[in-house]
């Protein structure tokens, strides 16, 4: 099975830009042990100062404590202050707040990282027509699973 899960990564990888590979582990990783693992290197390998990458590679790191035995907190806390820090310096970057959207819908309460949510769902609803094609879609399909997106506010992505 792993064989398999590393086989389709490095297909996914070669043929898929860095930016759509860590949008599709992304969307894939809380749905097993072995997508999340699959998600966080693919995130851990990628290099460069592309603000979205750098928030990818945060969350990342706040995840990857869902799967380690040891220094979980320092991941969460480490992680979590890394994508503040990048969403800080490009507050009107969609896809950002959709990762911290997403991470904090997921987190568990008693780690108190859900400061955002009601913002940032309000932010991306707000300039959701501004955007891409392709981030659009994106976004549609985050808005499906969600559980701060309600279905008459996912009625208005269209």
């Amino acid at each position: 099975m792993k064989l398999i899960v590393s086989l389709l990564t490095a297909f996914l990888v070669f043929f898929q830009s860095d930016l759509e590979t860590l949008r599709s582990s992304y969307a894939k990783a809380n749905l097993s042990n072995a997508n999340l693992e699959t998600f966080v290197n693919i995130a851990e390998k990628q290099n460069g100062s592309d603000a979205v990458i750098k928030g990818y590679k945060a969350a990342a790191q706040i995840m990857e404590a869902k799967i380690v035995k040891q220094n979980r907190k320092t991941l969460v806390k480490s992680g979590a202050s890394n994508l503040e820090s990048i969403i800080k310096s490009n507050p009107n970057n969609i896809e950002l707040r959709l990762i911290r959207l997403s991470v904090q819908e997921n987190i568990p309460k008693i780690v108190g990282y859900r400061g955002s949510l009601k913002d940032d769902k309000a932010f991306i609803l707000n300039n959701y027509s501004k955007q891409s094609t392709v981030l659009k879609n994106y976004i549609k399909n985050f808005a499906v699973q969600s559980k701060t997106i309600s279905a008459e506010e996912r009625a208005t992505l269209k």
